[in-house]
């Protein structure tokens, strides 16, 4: 049985990460426990940092925010929309799809890069992030960044842990800049559209001055086509009215406001059409947005998956049930094809054992990548294997 450990400090993490390094003993490293991804570690210890909870430091006027990385989530969006203010980068939520009871914490955000469909204008987590406190795989806290981004100087240890899944240290402490809260929202709907045809309607879109913040497609009967508005009431009307013009040749199209429409982007953000079947394969694939159609369509052909697309068409959520694999040969192989990124998001514990989960990297990439987690972790204890 694996036993867990809850400290409540950094000298803790230090004192417990130094003697596993000096044992050798690997350590499985958790936040909320809401997003298992990746391969599972094979650890007798789970280090957990939801004890390591309370906001730090938070200047509304300055738009800075600093928390402990145990800090849940939706402690940090009730402080933030006290002020009007938020995440710009809509943290994904993966309770739904991987059907996980834990809560998600600031630090797991950071740790997994999250991000949703306000990608495609604001950045993930990573481009908001301006400084962090970890614990290294050698016992020892190191800080980068700042407040501000002129902090950020030499190696930029904030963007290299943004996305390390617990792999190159333990978060402590994050800090983010953050943005005003849009006073309304508004998502033109257009129905009926192929995947070629709502690719073409949103890069478009994206290709106006007119700062769409979501564009997603739902593939079905019928389909719809989703493009989002967010900002001041009368530019939202203004944008809605001549984007519905430059689109007219796409058909005519339904304006969902404020609450309905933020509903469809929640949904669209935790991957809420793909949670009925929990016997497939989930899939997360990143291509050029003109590549997305053909993607689903050779997924569909061979393996019957289920897909849908955000970013414009660049990411494609893909659910595949039936082959031992997962439709890991099939994935893999249009990813080599087309240059793309995948990565396994759900499978049963022992598929994501036998499987890399993420995208394998080039030889070249895979000795930059070993190098770096040598010198953050020279004993191999933090995820071992989580992203192998």
């Amino acid at each position: 049985m694996t036993s867990i450990l809850l400290p409540d400090s950094e000298a803790e993490i230090e004192a417990i990460l130094a003697d596993a390094a000096a044992t050798g003993s690997p350590i499985a490293i958790h936040g909320g426990g809401s997003r298992d991804i990746g391969r599972p570690v094979q650890a007798a210890r789970m280090l957990s940092t939801r004890a390591m909870t309370g906001v730090t430091l938070y200047e509304p006027s300055e738009l800075v925010l600093s928390a402990r990385a145990g800090t849940p989530l939706v402690e940090i969006e009730a402080l933030l929309d006290q002020n009007r203010q938020r995440l710009a980068f809509e943290p994904i939520d993966y309770r739904g799809l991987l059907g996980t009871k834990g809560e998600p914490t600031i630090g797991g955000v950071t740790a997994s890069n999250a991000s949703g469909p306000r990608r495609i204008q604001a950045g993930a987590a990573r481009d908001h992030l301006i400084g962090v406190r970890a614990t290294t795989g050698r016992g020892e806290t190191i800080k980068s960044g700042g407040r501000v981004m002129k902090n950020v100087t030499g190696y930029d240890f904030v963007k290299l842990l943004a996305g390390s899944w617990g792999t190159l240290g333990v978060l402590t402490e994050v800090t983010y800049k953050l943005l005003p809260k849009a006073e309304t929202e508004t998502t033109l709907v257009f129905e009926g559209l192929d995947d070629v045809r709502a690719v073409e309607a949103m890069t478009t879109a994206l290709g106006t001055p007119f700062e769409i913040t979501g564009a997603a497609h739902l593939p079905g009967a019928p389909s719809k086509t989703l493009l989002r508005f967010e900002g001041f009431a009368n530019s939202c009307e203004y944008r809605t009215a001549r984007l519905r013009d430059l689109l007219a040749a796409f058909g005519d199209a339904e304006a969902v406001r404020d609450e309905d429409s933020a509903d469809l982007w929640r949904a669209i953000r935790d991957v809420s059409p793909l949670e009925a079947r929990e016997d497939e394969v989930v899939w997360r694939i990143s291509v050029k947005p003109t590549d997305g159609p053909a993607v689903a369509a050779r997924l569909r052909a061979e393996l019957g998956a289920r897909c849908f697309f955000d970013w414009s068409g660049g990411l494609v959520w893909t659910a595949i049930a039936g082959p031992a694999d997962g439709g890991g040969a099939s994935v893999r192989n249009l990813m080599a094809a087309l240059g793309g990124h995948a990565t396994m998001i759900r499978a049963p514990h022992g598929l994501r054992a036998a499987i890399s989960p993420f995208q394998p990297e080039s030889p070249a990439v895979t000795a930059i990548t070993h190098r770096i987690r040598e010198s953050f972790d020279p004993a191999g204890i933090l995820n071992p294997g989580r992203m192998g």
